[in-house]
């Protein structure tokens, strides 16, 4: 049995691998295991080896499982065939120190105890809309009922069915994004008789991306509104939550999901299942919401996401440094950038004038100026 650095035996000689396995995955808290892996080279080495920094993630948020593989971006470009003549060997145990610390920051990034706020950054469509642009779905990221004493919600078309459901689409302030829950507020029609909510039976909520190439995703912009590609075949959801019973009552509702989800590809779809409410004048069952969010963090911009397999596998790239940068860090083709981080921190830049711009001109209120550059929008994909 071999003696550790301290002069005392090794608990991963004495108990062996396959045991030492077992217990070290019961830590659950990432920076147990960061504890756990400064302890010793031997124990540094076990845990790289077994990929328990991934694994504590994967049992964090089993949608790490969507990527195919983990990227560092560094902003130094590498020394020129600085591993050409390394052996297989050397290039496996590079990559497990590389995915050992990609993972170990991604992990303490999904238990971060930062405050949570209302990512959705702008909406994409409606399943259907009544009247628009008046009940237009813009109208459910504002937080009151009544704009300048006008009503202020959304309403879908009238159906006979009181089955039909409804779906309102929104694009995140990231790619990336920790949820937590969603808060959904029925519209009280308080200019009809009788006060009617027009609230549905039960709320679904899926978590995604859009196949549809970037610069063409279907945003509300016109009255063809309901002519938009709605359909799930243009989306990969990595995550579908349970239904959740909603109330005829005119409050922010809130439907807090089992457990904290990441978002891979910033696109979350509120499904409106069942409707309870007829309309006196027609006759016909309506839904109506006036005021929705998405309530998590970004993880931007210190991780991205590659979206590029139609399957929804995608690529996550770290870019360790990225939260620092100021104004004057950003410098437009900068020699001394690698090839990888300089189209990122374009983007960066993007972000952050697309951020500014919706504070400054929409009713968009979700973070404050250190999570600026955590926003990113389809335009922005890579």
């Amino acid at each position: 049995m071999e003696v550790d650095e301290c002069g005392g035996w090794d608990f991963l000689e004495w108990v062996g691998p396959d045991t030492s396995a077992c217990v070290f995955r019961l830590l659950d808290d990432p920076a147990d295991l960061a504890r756990a892996a400064a302890v010793s080279r031997s124990w540094r080495r076990f845990v790289i080896d077994n990929e328990l920094s991934k694994n504590l993630c994967l049992r964090i948020c089993p949608e790490v499982a969507n990527f195919t593989r983990a990227v560092e971006v560094s902003r130094s470009p590498p020394p020129p065939a600085a591993h050409a003549s390394e052996s297989s060997h050397e290039a496996e145990l590079r990559n497990l120190e590389r995915d050992h610390r990609i993972y170990s920051y991604l992990s303490g990034a999904l238990v971060s105890t930062k405050p949570s706020m209302d990512c959705i950054l702008h909406c994409i469509v409606a399943s259907s809309t009544d009247n628009f642009p008046d009940e237009s779905i813009k109208n459910t990221l504002e937080p009151l009922d009544r704009i300048n004493h006008r009503p202020s919600y959304w309403s879908s078309g009238g159906q006979d069915d009181a089955d039909v459901p409804e779906s309102l689409t929104y694009r995140l302030n990231s790619d990336l994004c920790i949820i937590d829950e969603i808060r959904i507020q029925p519209f009280k029609a308080y200019f009809q008789p009788g006060h009617p909510i027009y609230s549905s039976k039960s709320v679904r909520i899926r978590m995604g991306h859009s196949k549809i190439p970037h610069g063409a995703e279907f945003f509300v912009t016109d009255e063809d509104e309901n002519l938009r590609v709605i359909a799930d075949e243009n989306y990969v959801w990595t995550y579908t939550s349970p239904e959740f019973p909603m109330l005829q009552e005119n409050e922010l509702q809130t439907f807090k999901l089992p457990r904290s989800v990441l978002c891979i590809g910033g696109v979350v779809k509120i499904e409106l299942l069942g409707r309870v409410q007829k309309q006196d004048t027609d006759d016909r069952y309506y839904i109506c919401v006036c005021h929705a969010q998405v309530i998590g963090r970004s993880l931007s911009p210190d991780f991205m996401v590659d979206i590029s397999d139609p399957a929804g596998y995608s690529i996550l790239k770290y870019l360790p440094g990225a939260s620092n940068l100021r104004a004057e860090d950003i410098v437009p083709d900068d020699p001394r950038d690698s090839s990888e981080w300089h189209p990122l921190v374009a983007r960066y830049k993007r972000m952050r004038h697309l951020a500014m711009m919706n504070v400054l001109l929409g009713p968009v209120q979700f973070m404050d100026e250190d999570d600026i550059g955590g926003v990113t929008d389809d335009d922005l994909y890579m």
